[in-house]
């Protein structure tokens, strides 16, 4: 009887671990749903930044560029121009 005990006793355990990990995933993979949408909400604010300073005249691709060939000054850039664009805003 004894034996009988310790495995319900394990199962138990290896069971409410089991529920355990399932209800983590769970919690984390809605935690990520909301950071995404966090993101496409900044992503999108950043655009309007963008087409707003392009409407005013601004041509931030052409200073990321600028930013790059004054950085470098012969040495071959390691970002891209996107890379440049993010340090610049």
């Amino acid at each position: 009887m004894t034996d009988k005990k310790q495995t319900n006793q394990a199962n138990v355990s290896k069971d409410e671990q089991v529920g355990f990990h399932k209800g983590a995933l769970s919690t984390l993979a809605k935690e990520r749903e909301e950071m995404m949408k966090i993101v496409q909400v900044v992503e999108q604010l950043m655009q309007m930044h963008i087409k707003a300073l392009k409407d005013l005249g601004i041509d931030l691709e052409a200073q990321a560029k600028e930013a790059v060939k004054s950085a470098n000054k012969g040495k071959p850039a390691k970002k891209g121009v996107k890379g440049q664009l993010d340090e610049l805003i």
